[in-house]
C-alpha cells in the first residue's frame, strides 16, 4: 500500500559550493509512503503526514545555509554557545560567516545536490516512522519555469521569524512588462545580472575591521570583500563575501522592495515607456491559499516620487498569452495607506504576518 502527498512543502534555503559560491535554492518536496495498513486501516493519517513530516522538513532545512561538511573548500567549527564559524575558501572568493547554529544545516556529504539533501532528509525522517511504515521515499524538485530565472541569497534583520537569517535564499522567476508587452530579452538580461547573487543592504554593511570571523577568515579576508553585521531576534550574524557575488540594495531586501529596487534600476532606460515589474518570492506551497508571493509595481516613475505599488497577490500571475497578465486576487495599494486583512472582496487574500518564506 502506498501514501503520497505531493508538493508537501518548500524548502526556501542556499547553499555553499566551491564553484557557485552562495546558491540561493528553492525546492518542492514530495513524499512517499510504503508499508502496511494500521489500526484505522490507515498507512498514516493523512493531517498526521503532513504536520509532522512537513514540521520536521522546514525545521530542519528551510531557510537555513546547507554545508557541505565533507567539501574541502568547507571548515566548520563551534564559536561559542549557540554559535558556529563557517568559512568557503575559494581563492579570493572565499565565504565566512559566524552566525546561531540553527542557522546552518550541516549536510554529511561533499557536495549540496538534490540527492544529499535528499539522502539527510531520509535520515531524519525514517526513524520518527511507526512500524507499519516500511518505505520512504522523498523527491526534491525544482518549480518547472519555462522563462527566466534566477538564484539569490539575502537575510532580513526585521523579520521575526526565520527570514532573518542572513544566508537563505530563493529561485525566482521574474516578469518585465514594456508598454503592456512582456520581454524576454530583458527578463534574461536581469536573471544573468543576479544569476548565484547576494543581495546584501547597504544598511547592514560594516567594514571587515568589524566582522568577528575564524581565525581562518582573517587569512583571505581581503579588499575584494565586502562585510555585513546585524542583530536579530534570533541572534547576531556576520558574513564576509566577495564584492564581485554581491548587489548592494539600498533598502531592506524584501520581495516588495526589491521588485521597487529593480524599478528604478530600469527606470533610465524606460523612462517615457509603461514598466511593470513582477518579482517572485518562492514557489507554489501546496494547499496553502498563497500560492506564490509576487510584487508587482507599474507606471511612470516620476523622479522624487516613490514608486507606487499596483498591488499585492495572493495567487501566482497567470500569463494566457495577451498584452497583459490576467492577475488574481489583486487590491490596490497605495503610499501611506493603512491595510486590513483580508483585503475587502478577497476572503483568501495574504497576510503578511502569516509569510512563511522571506
Amino acid at each position: 500500500m502506498k501514501l503520497f502527498v505531493r508538493d508537501l512543502t518548500v524548502i526556501d534555503a542556499s547553499y555553499l559550493c566551491a564553484e557557485r559560491g552562495m546558491v540561493g535554492e528553492s525546492w518542492l518536496v514530495d513524499i512517499e509512503l510504503t508499508g502496511s495498513l494500521n489500526e484505522m486501516s490507515m498507512l498514516l493519517d493523512f493531517a498526521r503526514v503532513k504536520k509532522q513530516l512537513k514540521a520536521i522538513i522546514d525545521a530542519e532545512v528551510d531557510h537555513r545555509l546547507l554545508v557541505p561538511i565533507e567539501a574541502a573548500c568547507c571548515h566548520v567549527a563551534p564559536s561559542g554557545e549557540g554559535y558556529h564559524f563557517v568559512d568557503c575558501l575559494r581563492g579570493e572568493q572565499s565565504l565566512h560567516l559566524q552566525a546561531p547554529s540553527d542557522a546552518f544545516a550541516f549536510i554529511p556529504a561533499q557536495a549540496i545536490t538534490r540527492e544529499s539533501v535528499t539522502s539527510y532528509l531520509h535520515h531524519l525522517i525514517r526513524d520518527r516512522l511507526p512500524e507499519n511504515i516500511a518505505g520512504l521515499t522523498i523527491t526534491l524538485r525544482p518549480e518547472s519555469i519555462p522563462t527566466a530565472f534566477y538564484h539569490y541569497s539575502h537575510g532580513l534583520k526585521k523579520h521575526d521569524g526565520n527570514c532573518q537569517r542572513i544566508a537563505h535564499g530563493h529561485r525566482s522567476m521574474i516578469e518585465l512588462w514594456i508598454d503592456g508587452c512582456r520581454d524576454l530579452a530583458l527578463e534574461s538580461e536581469w536573471a544573468q545580472r543576479w544569476t548565484d547573487i547576494y543581495l546584501g543592504s547597504q544598511e547592514d554593511r560594516v567594514p571587515l575591521t568589524q566582522l568577528q570571523l575564524s581565525p581562518l577568515a582573517t587569512k583571505h579576508l581581503g579588499s575584494q570583500h565586502l562585510g555585513f553585521r546585524y542583530q536579530a531576534p534570533q541572534g547576531e550574524f556576520q558574513l564576509a563575501i566577495a564584492a564581485a557575488e554581491t548587489e548592494l540594495v539600498d533598502t531592506d531586501t524584501t520581495v516588495e522592495l526589491l521588485a521597487d529596487y529593480i524599478v528604478r534600476q530600469l527606470k533610465p532606460r524606460f523612462a517615457h515607456q509603461h514598466l511593470r515589474v513582477v518579482a517572485y518570492e518562492g514557489v507554489g506551497k501546496g494547499q496553502s491559499p498563497s500560492c506564490n508571493l509576487a510584487a508587482v509595481w507599474s507606471g511612470r516613475h516620476k523622479e522624487g516620487e516613490p514608486v507606487a505599488p499596483l498591488c499585492i497577490l495572493s495567487q501566482p500571475v497567470i500569463t494566457d498569452g495577451s498584452d497583459a497578465p490576467t492577475l488574481a486576487a489583486v487590491w490596490p495599494v497605495h503610499p501611506g495607506s493603512s491595510w486590513s486583512w483580508p483585503l475587502p472582496g478577497y476572503p483568501h487574500s495574504w497576510s503578511p504576518r502569516s509569510r512563511k518564506s522571506g
